[in-house]
């Protein structure tokens, strides 16, 4: 590959009493002429390469043709009206409708596709008021993370004269009058700060409609935490503000409360310390219900009675178990609870004392999620997905204990062409990791079959069966697709994400490393044929893997990933992320960082296997310059024919609110570029 010319800078500087040499500081500044300019040749570069593969327009004609099929969201209720969203196949962003009954003609209430002629204007989040009669709504434009907020009423359709902005990592909450709502926002940053500079000082406000923002009030702040994040949920009965206060990304959460039937109410600060996960569930006057980590892995249900809110006094209502409790509705007086059993879901209701009353089938090996009711529901809508089961909507009736099909989705392809297994695996250290592998049901297992490798492996957040158009185009090619469950993930509680954090990073890359060996040895592919990938911390987990054993691996795709863990901490909301992986600032903390960040570990003269780095010039979550430095750097040290090549969106930014139209092509380079070198053409 003949890469175009990057500046190389003697830059350095001392960390901890190590020289640590940065030649690509100066990509940090992503407006600069020279920044500008090096990402327009990497483009270049990349797309001259894939349009040498001829089987790119075919991948895409067989995607966009499997993408386009009616999508459903899970259908929730608000003041009797009923809410979902709806894709008629390849529409760019998703289209909110309401209808007055499950009979009704649904009506079209927000169509984000009419906002920009090229889908980049995406609906990030959205709150329905308890009468169902407005909608608050967030706008992000190329994927950042800022939000403007506008309110619509639901009847006439037109937009009142609401305008929130500078909002970030935030829904909103409704007061149960319907006069407004709750938020979380920012100061307004500098303009040159604004897609760069850390996130601080985040404040709870309330906005009551037909005032500016400038007059919202200020419901929390704390000026001496500049790194507390705050997020406030009305109670079911209107009565009470939950107030969750975070620290980062950690799920361990203080839980304030402010009556809100007494403005002049003092908040209560009902759980402090930051010492475990609670999740508000519901409430019954003064007791409310939480589900909770604390003293519990797994995951338990308590109630926490307001008039003896000490811990000696929590009953545990749903007790945990060696499977994880995943998520709790409080539906029509009933606790409807999703367990991952494997990382697989299994549904139970028990009632409001604890007690079993239904298990539900699931319809296979896969994912259930959604129940949006209300304590006051008689019904309830949920979704399954598996590999190859896109989502599917069911109707839960709580008196008769009906399970019926809502909406089914209509795909050119027959799912029973297709097998999932679930296979346990050895990591380097002896635990034992789940893995999922995904293919045609006729392919012929030879060692010789093209397989891609996905992980995650971080944050607490579960790797579980989801339908993917693109990855079921990917075996239709004949590859096989695995998924494996890292630790640092939640599939078996807080155990299970703490042995992949901090100081125990590594064992994440070694049970990736493991899966990969272990997918060879059974004879499912070969070193050749094997290619892995993973977005954001998962474009961490490819690039500390390829790195640390480049020799394993046929090709890599690391997506917007976490390349400098030596200054992740410096944009953004970067700093956030300390909580998972330990600060640079630490000086023990910056040994762990230092021995596995993927930037720092290329060594010059090694043959690395191809390699596509994908960002977004966009992307306000994880920096652009971490995937540039790594890609300037992984071609300076290539020391074989294979490519290193970067794959720069514009206007585009970690992924939500994406355009279908720039996923499709995405993924259609992504799948080419593993034809070329996995050996499919």
């Amino acid at each position: 590959m003949q890469y175009p010319q990057t500046r190389r800078s003697d830059f350095s500087e001392v960390l901890h009493g190590i020289t640590v040499p940065d030649p690509y500081r100066w990509m940090e500044d992503l407006d600069s002429d020279e920044t500008t300019a090096w990402v327009q040749a990497q483009n270049e570069c990349t797309n001259a390469f894939l349009a040498g593969i001829s089987q790119r327009e075919q991948i895409k004609q067989r995607m966009t043709g499997l993408w386009n099929y009616e999508k459903f969201s899970t259908p929730f209720r608000r003041g009797g009206r009923i809410f979902t969203f709806h894709n008629d196949g390849l529409q760019n962003q998703n289209v909110l409708f309401w209808q007055e009954s499950l009979e009704s003609e649904p009506k079209v209430l927000l169509d984000p596709n009419t906002l920009s002629e090229d889908g980049t204007i995406a609906l990030n989040t959205l709150a329905i008021s308890p009468d169902g009669s407005k909608l608050a709504y967030g706008l992000s434009v190329s994927g950042s993370d800022w939000v403007e907020w506008h309110v619509r009423d639901v009847d006439s359709g037109k937009d009142l004269s609401d305008h929130l902005r500078w909002v970030k990592f935030s829904g909103a909450s409704w007061s149960k009058d319907n006069a407004g709502f709750f938020y979380a926002g920012y100061d307004e940053p500098q303009s040159e700060e604004a897609f760069r500079g850390t996130n601080y000082y985040q404040k709870l406000f309330y906005h009551r409609l037909g005032t500016p923002q400038s007059e919202d009030v200020l419901i929390y702040k704390n000026d001496d935490e500049p790194k507390w994040g705050f997020w406030g949920e009305v109670t079911d009965d209107g009565c009470y503000l939950v107030i969750y206060v975070r620290q980062g990304t950690q799920r361990q959460f203080n839980i304030y409360l402010k009556d809100l039937q007494d403005d002049q109410a003092p908040i209560i600060e009902l759980l402090t310390g930051f010492r475990a996960l609670y999740g508000y569930v519901g409430n019954d006057g003064s007791t409310f219900y939480f589900e909770t980590d604390h003293s519990a892995p797994m995951n338990r249900l308590v109630a926490i009675d307001l008039q003896q809110p000490e811990e000696r006094h929590w009953p545990t209502i749903i007790a945990e178990t060696t499977e994880k409790l995943e998520s709790v509705s409080y539906v029509g007086g009933e606790f409807l609870c999703t367990y991952l059993v494997d990382a697989r879901s299994v549904l139970r209701v028990f009632d409001r004392h604890g007690t079993i009353v239904d298990e539900p089938a699931v319809p296979g090996m896969g994912t259930i999620a959604g129940f949006g009711g209300k304590p006051e529901d008689e019904d309830v809508f949920f979704l399954f997905t598996s590999f190859t089961t896109p989502a599917t909507i069911y109707r839960y009736i709580l008196k008769t204990r009906e399970v019926s099909l809502y909406r089914a989705p209509q795909l050119n392809f027959d799912p029973n062409d297709y097998v999932t297994r679930q296979v346990f695996y050895a990591s380097k250290d002896g635990t034992r990791i789940p893995m999922f592998i995904t293919h045609h049901k006729d392919l012929v297992m030879d060692g010789n079959t093209p397989t891609h490798l996905h992980g995650y492996g971080g944050f607490n957040i579960s790797r579980v069966p989801e339908f993917s158009v693109p990855y079921l185009v990917w075996m239709e090619m004949g590859g096989i697709y695995a998924v494996a469950n890292l630790r640092g993930g939640g599939e078996y509680g807080k155990e299970w994400h703490e042995a992949g954090m901090k100081h125990n990073k590594q064992n994440v890359f070694d049970d990736f490393i493991a899966a990969a060996e272990y997918l060879i040895d059974q004879g499912y592919t070969c070193t050749p044929k094997l290619s892995i990938g993973g977005r954001s911390n998962g474009g961490l987990l490819v690039g500390a893997c390829i790195t640390q054993r480049p020799d394993l691996y046929g090709a890599a795709l690391p997506v917007v990933g976490v390349m400098d863990m030596l200054r992740f901490h410096k944009f953004t909301i970067g700093w956030a992320w300390v909580s998972d992986y330990g600060s640079p600032d630490d000086a023990e903390e910056f040994k762990t960082l230092h021995a596995y960040s993927p930037l720092h570990n290329i060594k010059a003269g090694t043959c690395y296997p191809p390699t596509m780095i994908i960002t977004a010039d966009h992307d306000d979550r994880v920096y652009p310059a971490h995937s540039f430095k790594f890609g300037a750097e992984m071609q300076s040290a290539q020391a074989c024919d294979a490519p290193i090549l970067m794959r720069i969106e514009s206007k585009s930014g970690h992924g939500m609110g994406k355009p279908v139209a720039k996923v499709i092509d995405d993924f259609s380079d992504q799948w080419a570029f593993l034809v070329k070198h996995l050996g499919m053409e």
